[in-house]
Formats: structure tokens, C-alpha cells, sequence
């Protein structure tokens, strides 16, 4: 560890290590896999980011957001570590500049997305390159209990053997004790190697005020206009509340504004920035705001709606205080916005008869032994959501009815960035004439070639591989502009693992989840209305170890529990006429209508198959998005049926 301390004084300027840090930097140069739970702001990136400058290796880091990694990659970079990303936003100079900088060994930390491991060109490429560590960012997605769960994350695991990459290292904020057991068991960690540093901070004063909808605008500016001069942030459920609650906040004279993922990003990335600068204070935010964001000194995080879950409000509020200093988190708290909070839940669930389309397409697939998908037709064909459609297929996996093979891009298009002869003359007799072959044998528009495999198969036969590498090769050079498209999955078929009943294990699956997560929902009202101490209660639901005790400072302990009030009433839906509420719908979706569809249309919720028809536009839809989608359904249930 002499060694760890000399580079954390040359690179980091630190004499000593926070809690726990120490600890996992030991596992990791000891060649151990680790796990490092530490609180949102508590050091969890220099767990990775010192061992990878002692490692002989590159190490590779996957993280959920872009965001997150251009923070962390300014920071390395200001510290003089040699740290690149690769993604989608590049020009062609900047990626091959990093490929070359990889390669070499002279750029020690890259980071993706979890998604770039689909790729089949950039598998090719980090399969050459020797890792010392795979460092997993927000690792709790890779469980389904956890509350944002990916599934590609769930790939990881094959992708550390098939790389062959000793070491890994998993990095979150907010895992419960199931959540840490599944992560330990999927990456074989041994027990001692999981480091929990207590989740308890005591510099932020956690308040819930039980409120009614109609008195919470009006508590909230007179809260913040005690916190003059202050930074902070106020977290919203819905865009469109985002933009009511600033333009409120700024007619009472506070400096705030608005920030949501149906802005356009030049305008979210300078609202940030005035931010961080200090500029504007207050920002009025859906969750799209926090992620990424290491400003030190925001003295309160506010809550206008309740949180998604109990792990997403400790995300948010961990944003507060983060230079230690006193900050405090206030939720305005009542059942009212349950039934949004749930509805987005049960959007989220496949119907039985979308898995049922999912079998019969692999079935059919079966006489080959193959089965070629691309996401975005079977997802509309199926009317299954693509993160969902991307969970059955891993689902698919586990029972051993299918097993990836390989993905490719079914399109291949690029252009010369230099006349053919200049081109040409870099190479060899025996190499120019694949490259003829190459350009012969594709489609050529304007100035676009788009590959044709299959024709210069007929003249070169299994030359598709040999061709990727030296379209690869030559976009690296800069010698052609090269996109690919239609990421098209190849599985093995194991037809005989499909019969009857496997359709409806899939839904209870589905169903199981879709319980889980509108028991964290009630979860998290529970503990608002609670008259226990808010952070020996949330320190708990983390496995944190350390605080025994109530803290003495959070609204509880100052004997204000929060009571939650009840919703308003809403009229009863027997009110309602169905014919003419649902009647325009159903004459759109004619023969596709079913319980389930009609009312996801009427509580508003987007489905695929809305989106073709443009659903949006009907009248009626989201007529119903304040009532319960259960509730709706038992209405709608025995009207459809009559």
C-alpha cells in the first residue's frame, strides 16, 4: 500500500484515504474482485481510478450515463491520468485518436456504456487489447431487485470471461442487502471483498411534510425564500410540473428555472452550466438533472412530488452537501401523486400475448437453429417496449431457449475521404485488389457506398469478416468515413426447451417484477409517513451498520412526523360512459383492443403500438391518468366484454 499512498499524494493531492476507500484499493491491487458501496459523494471513482495507474493494464469502465463519464473524465484528466471515452457523440478524428491511444497503451482508463459491449466492431477491437480491470459504474442495475435495473448489465458477467479480464470491481450508492447479495453472487465475489462504508450522513437534515397538493406551492416558496443565495434543486415527477413550479417560483422572485429531457440538449447542457457556475441558483428538474453533477455546494434538495422509490430519493438528496456542510432535503408528502408513480410501472409490463408473439417468431426461427433479430421491429411487431423486450430476451436466456451467438450490422455505409488512387497507393498489389473487390461490390449512392456482403461473397466466399476489419481499418486511418446501422442479434435456437407453459412462467416473471416495484412505491410512502427517525430508517434499508441510533436532527426527531394526507376523491369511474370514453380508441384499435391496451390509453401510458397509430391524437387518451391503472382495468374489463 506504500505505493497506493505516494500516488494518491503525486496524483491526487490527498495525504490519506476517506473511509473505506483504502480498503477496496487493497482488495483491487491485492488482485482480488471488490465491491465498494459508499453514499453518492463519498470517493467511490478513486476506488478505480488509483489502482488503474499501478495496473499493468488498460482498465475499463462502464457506466450507465454520458454525463457521468464527462465528469469524471475532466477530472481525470485535470490530475494528468491519460482516460478516454468512446461514444456516439464523436467525430471520426476523436474516436480513432482513442482507439490509437488504447491500443498503444497509452491511454490507462477508458469508458463506455454498457451498451457499446453490443457493438461488434468495438468487441473486436477491446478483445486485442490486454485488461487489468473492468470497473462497473452504478453496478446495483445489474439486479433485477435493484431499482434501475439494465439488462444489458446483465451481459457483464459473460463479457469479463470472454475478454478475459481478471479483476472487476462493482461501484454503487444505493444497493439493499438483496441487491448486494446478487451483485457479490454474479461477479463471484467473496464476502470479505464488499466494502459498506455506512450510509448515514449527518450533515443533511432530512424533513417530510405531510401537505395537501393545493398547499405545497405555496410552503415551498416561503422555505426557499429562508435560503436566499443558496444552490439547490427541487425534484419533480412530471416535465410540465417542472415548468409550472419555476415559472412560479421566478414570478415570487426567485431566480429559478426549469430543466427536463424534453428540452434540447444545448439548452439542458447551459442550464447546467449556469448552475455550476452559480449563475441560477435554483433548478426545478425531473430525475434527468443530478446525474454527473459534483457541484460541492448545494445547500438543499426539495422534493415537490414524492420520489420514485426509497433508492432514488437517497441518489437525489445525496447531491446536498457534499463539502460536508450542513444541507437539508424537504419532501412535500401526500398520496396524490401515487397512482402516476404506479402507472409507470405497469406500462412497463408485456402482455401475455406479446411473449407469445416473442416464442412464435424463435419457433419459426427453429428449423434453421438460428434466430436474427433487430430490436425496433420485433418491439413494435410484439408491442412489447424495448427495455422490456430487451429483459424478455435475457429472460429468454437464463431458460436456455436461446443463446447469443454473435450480432452484426446489417448496414455498412462509407464514403472516401481521399481520391480511390491516393487511396489505393498505401497498400499493397495483393490488398488493393481485396479493396477493389470491396468497393465493386457495394451499392454506391451519390457519394455513400452501403456494403454488399452477400455480392462479394459470390466472387471472395467468407470474406464478410475479412471485409469489417478493413472497413474498420480504413476508418481508423481516416481514410474513410465509416456508419453502421441495424444491429441485428444472432441466437442459437433450443426449440426443444419451448413448451406450453414457458409463455406464461415469462408473465409471472413480469408480474413478480411488476409487484416488486409497486411494493417499493409503498415502501417509500411508508417510510414518510413513519414515526420513526427518518435516517436510522433509511441507513437501514441500506445495511448500513453503523448507526444504532435515531439522529437527532431529521423532522422526526424534532417531533414533526410527517402524515401523509389522502388523496382528493375522484369521481367513481361506474360515472363514467364507456362507449363514449373509450369508444374513438377502440374503433382505432379495432381488432388489436384489449383490456390492458384500453386502459394504458386511457391512464396515458405509450406503448409501441400507440405510437404507430399515433394514439396521442385520439381523443380520450390520458383521460384517466390520475386513477389507478388497476382500477381502470377492473372497469374496463367487464364493459369490453359485454
Amino acid at each position: 500500500m506504500e505505493n497506493a499512498h505516494a500516488l494518491l499524494a503525486q496524483y491526487f493531492g490527498f495525504n490519506q484515504f476517506r473511509p473505506g476507500q483504502g480498503e477496496v484499493v487493497e482488495n483491487v491491487l491485492n488482485g482480488n474482485s471488490a465491491a465498494a458501496i459508499f453514499p453518492t459523494g463519498s470517493g467511490k471513482s478513486l476506488c478505480y481510478q488509483l489502482p488503474a495507474l499501478a495496473l499493468p493494464h488498460l482498465t475499463l469502465v462502464v457506466s450507465p450515463l454520458l454525463a457521468l463519464m464527462d465528469d469524471q473524465l475532466q477530472f481525470l484528466n485535470s490530475k494528468g491520468i491519460a482516460a478516454a471515452s468512446i461514444d456516439s457523440t464523436q467525430t471520426n478524428e476523436q474516436s480513432s485518436a482513442v482507439i490509437q491511444g488504447v491500443t498503444d497503451g497509452t491511454i490507462k482508463i477508458l469508458m463506455i456504456s454498457v451498451e457499446r459491449l453490443n457493438n461488434e466492431r468495438f468487441r473486436r477491437f477491446i478483445a486485442s487489447v490486454p485488461i487489468s480491470l473492468l470497473a462497473i459504474d452504478e453496478a446495483h442495475c445489474i439486479s433485477e431487485w435493484g431499482h434501475n435495473f439494465r439488462p444489458d448489465y446483465l451481459k457483464l458477467p459473460a463479457y469479463q470471461k470472454q475478454l478475459n479480464i481478471p479483476q472487476v470491481l462493482l461501484l454503487t450508492a444505493t444497493a439493499t442487502p438483496q441487491v448486494i447479495e446478487d451483485m457479490g453472487s454474479k461477479f463471484s465475489i467473496q464476502k470479505e471483498c464488499v466494502t459498506l462504508t455506512g450510509f448515514y450522513r449527518s450533515n443533511l437534515n432530512l424533513q417530510a411534510v405531510g401537505i395537501r397538493s393545493a398547499d405545497k406551492m405555496a410552503y415551498l416558496k416561503d422555505w426557499l425564500a429562508g435560503r436566499i443565495g443558496q444552490s439547490g434543486i427541487v425534484y419533480v415527477t412530471l416535465q410540465q410540473t417542472a415548468e409550472t413550479v419555476a415559472k412560479s417560483l421566478a414570478g415570487a422572485g426567485l431566480n429559478a428555472i426549469a430543466y427536463h429531457a424534453g428540452m434540447d440538449s444545448d439548452k439542458r447542457k447551459q442550464i447546467q452550466n449556469q448552475f455550476m457556475a452559480g449563475e441560477i441558483p435554483i433548478i426545478v428538474a425531473t430525475i434527468a438533472f443530478g446525474m454527473g453533477i459534483d457541484k460541492s455546494d448545494i445547500r438543499f434538495v426539495a422534493h415537490f412530488d414524492l420520489p420514485k422509490s426509497i433508492e432514488n430519493y437517497a441518489q437525489e438528496i445525496g447531491r446536498a452537501g457534499r463539502d460536508g456542510f450542513s444541507s437539508d432535503c424537504l419532501v412535500l408528502a401526500n398520496r396524490d401523486n401515487l397512482s402516476v408513480l404506479e402507472n409507470f410501472v405497469y406500462g412497463d409490463t408485456p402482455e401475455a400475448s406479446g411473449i407469445e408473439y416473442v416464442l412464435q417468431e424463435i419457433k419459426q426461427a427453429a428449423d434453421g437453429g438460428q434466430w436474427e433479430v433487430l430490436l425496433t421491429p420485433l418491439s413494435n411487431a410484439s408491442n412489447i417496449r424495448q427495455l422490456s423486450l430487451k429483459t424478455l430476451l435475457v429472460y429468454l436466456e437464463m431458460l436456455r431457449v436461446i443463446k447469443p451467438k454473435y450480432s452484426y450490422f446489417a448496414d455498412y455505409r462509407f464514403k472516401l475521404l481521399s481520391p480511390l488512387a491516393e487511396l489505393l497507393a498505401k497498400f499493397d498489389p495483393q490488398r488493393q485488389e481485396f479493396i477493389n473487390a470491396l468497393l465493386d461490390s457495394s451499392d454506391k449512392a451519390k457519394i455513400w457506398y452501403s456494403a454488399n456482403f452477400t455480392s462479394l461473397e459470390q466472387t471472395l466466399p467468407n470474406s464478410r469478416d475479412r471485409a469489417i476489419k478493413a472497413l474498420d481499418y480504413l476508418h481508423q486511418k481516416q481514410l474513410i468515413e465509416l456508419e453502421s446501422k441495424q444491429l441485428t442479434q444472432v441466437y442459437d435456437v433450443y426449440s426443444a426447451n419451448i413448451n406450453d407453459s414457458i409463455a406464461t412462467r415469462l408473465f409471472e416473471r413480469f408480474s413478480m417484477k411488476e409487484q416488486s416495484e409497486i411494493n417499493r412505491i409503498n415502501q417509500l410512502v411508508d417510510f414518510f409517513d413513519s414515526e420513526s427517525c427518518l435516517s436510522l430508517l433509511l441507513a437501514q434499508y441500506f445495511a448500513d451498520p453503523y448507526l444504532k441510533e435515531p439522529c437527532g436532527h431529521c423532522s422526526v426527531c424534532a417531533g414533526q412526523s410527517a402524515h401523509l394526507p389522502a388523496p382528493a376523491p375522484l369521481p367513481p369511474l361506474t360515472e363514467l360512459d364507456f362507449t363514449s370514453t373509450c369508444g374513438d380508441a377502440m374503433t382505432k384499435l379495432a381488432s388489436k383492443t384489449t383490456p390492458i391496451l384500453l386502459s394504458r390509453f386511457l391512464c396515458g401510458l405509450t406503448t409501441p403500438i400507440f405510437t404507430k397509430l399515433k394514439m396521442r391524437q385520439v381523443r380520450g387518451f390520458a383521460q384517466l391518468e390520475n386513477y389507478r391503472f388497476k382500477d381502470v382495468l377492473n372497469w374496463v374489463e367487464p364493459n369490453l366484454n359485454r
